[in-house]
């Protein structure tokens, strides 16, 4: 696969070279299953190494039951079982032996191996003062689906497990046959929020499984694209952050520059998501940024400027940030955490920087990061991306030369290429398989929230209830992002 470095390996040899690549400081980012003919089935695992740029990736052909991978890596406990439930394999000594995505006996209809123990097991309650609280899955206001179980005393959370995947829709199967140029406004959509992250990764797989390369003049506007879309997405979670803190006037001035930033984003390409722009090979047009869209930035950075100061001064909303839902690092690390959740414990890893792509190996780049991991060192992340966001843009702007923005771009028959990018939420990597026909026969999804929702509930566990929204909110998560 375009993109890593490739080895193949039998079932036997997976605990020794994980055990080995976790000696290393490497981390496996995802794993998934594919099937490259009928009746076949590959496994494949794409991993990190400290201080190097290519991703390595590991492929087992043939095997349909492996060795779990779950205690050595735990973030790989979620791939497996999804891999259990909608490809029928099975991992031997997995410690969480229960569906993900299917629920319960809806297995059976797939042919999957049936799962040990039905559903997840909550922890025996012997005390006559602890209760349960089944919380879902249709909560208030706007919230996504999901269902949340707490076991707690009074107002003290014991334990929070979680149950997502109520509205799983099968995004990675939407693109199986569909034309890979047209297939992007598949990928815009997995996670409205995310468009641009989506886009640029699903593009950069054609484009290495094509070997085209992108015009510089694209390349610099979608660093731009992603940038801008940083921004916005950062404002609204600083909104929302003070609706949970009940800091009722940051929240309307925090979502009344989201709403300025989305007017920027329209005026500039006419979508507020930054939609209909990315294309394998480039843009699907020009833009014509002129010197209006440096000016805006730089007014709204200055409004954002006076708006972090009246936050970092509001003593109501530290206070309730502040030791809120902790997120040790060894624990950030084992569960698979991406993106500000990570770097706000103390992991300096950004994909932008660390395997540059588009033109972010020619830009200032900061990352930002804090070692407390709770949820005011998650905030202040944030704060600093959007700050860093406003130089970026306004560099890009400075440097933009004339030139194309598209090239043609069509992968031949059975190419694949691993893409990647490094989203509002975290890295976002997409592994393309390009089918006999030349259409798209498997195209899988890393997305960030899949990794920080697995990483959320033990910030949950030993905390109360009044903190709960806060804890949440401070994740930034999406259960779209999530569930694909």
């Amino acid at each position: 696969m375009i993109g890593t470095r490739a080895q193949t390996l039998s079932p036997d040899d997976l605990q020794s070279a994980a055990e080995a690549l976790s000696a290393a400081g490497g981390r496996v980012r995802f794993a998934y299953a594919w099937s490259p003919a009928e009746g076949q089935v590959e496994v494949r695992y794409i991993a990190t190494v400290p201080d190097q740029r290519d991703f390595e990736m590991w492929v087992v052909k043939g095997a349909r039951e492996l060795p779990s991978l779950a205690a050595i890596y735990p973030s790989l406990g979620w791939y497996e079982r999804e891999m259990v439930d909608l490809n029928g394999l099975r991992f031997t000594d997995h410690p969480e032996p229960y569906p993900l995505v299917l629920k319960d006996s809806r297995q059976e209809l797939i042919n999957a191996a049936p799962a040990a123990s039905g559903r997840a097991r909550l922890p025996d309650i012997h005390a006559v003062d602890v209760q349960q609280l089944p919380f879902g899955p249709i909560r208030a206001d706007v919230l996504e689906s999901a269902e949340f179980t707490f076991v707690y005393v009074g107002e003290h959370i014991i334990h929070c497990q979680p149950r997502l995947f109520f509205k799983h829709r099968g995004m990675e199967t939407c693109f199986e046959g569909a034309d890979v140029q047209r297939a992007v406004v598949t990928a815009e959509r997995v996670s409205a929020v995310g468009s641009v992250a989506h886009a640029l990764s699903y593009c950069e797989a054609v484009e290495r499984a094509a070997g085209c390369n992108v015009p510089s003049r694209a390349n610099a506007l979608r660093v731009l694209l992603a940038e801008m879309e940083r921004v916005y997405n950062h404002l609204h979670y600083l909104g929302h952050l003070c609706h949970t803190t009940t800091l009722k006037v940051g929240e309307a001035q925090g979502k009344l520059l989201e709403e300025k930033a989305k007017q920027l984003n329209a005026r500039l390409t006419g979508s507020r998501f930054l939609r209909g722009l990315l294309v394998p090979g480039g843009l699907r047009r020009d833009l014509d940024s002129g010197l209006w869209l440096g000016d805006a930035l730089e007014r709204l950075r200055e409004e954002f400027a006076t708006y972090v100061g009246k936050l970092e001064n509001s003593e109501s909303h530290l206070d309730r940030l502040i030791t809120t839902g902790l997120l040790p690092q060894r624990v950030a690390f084992d569960q698979g955490a991406t993106g500000p959740v990570a770097r706000a414990s103390g992991f300096d890893r950004d994909l932008r920087r660390d395997h540059p792509y588009a033109q972010y190996h020619g830009l200032p780049l900061t990352v930002p990061t804090f070692d407390d991991g709770d949820a005011y060192a998650r905030e202040r992340v944030r704060i600093a991306e959007v700050e860093a966001s406003f130089v970026l843009c306004q560099r890009v702007l400075l440097l933009l030369e004339p030139g194309p923005v598209r090239v043609e771009c069509r992968p031949a028959s059975f190419a694949e290429g691993l893409g990647w990018a490094e989203g509002a939420r975290g890295s976002v990597y997409y592994a393309v398989h390009v089918g006999a026909d030349g259409r798209l026969a498997r195209v899988k999804i890393k997305s960030p929230s899949f990794s920080n929702w697995r990483a959320f509930p033990f910030t949950v566990h030993d905390t109360n209830m009044m903190d709960y929204a806060i804890d949440e909110a401070s994740f930034g998560l999406t259960i779209a992002g999530c569930d694909r």
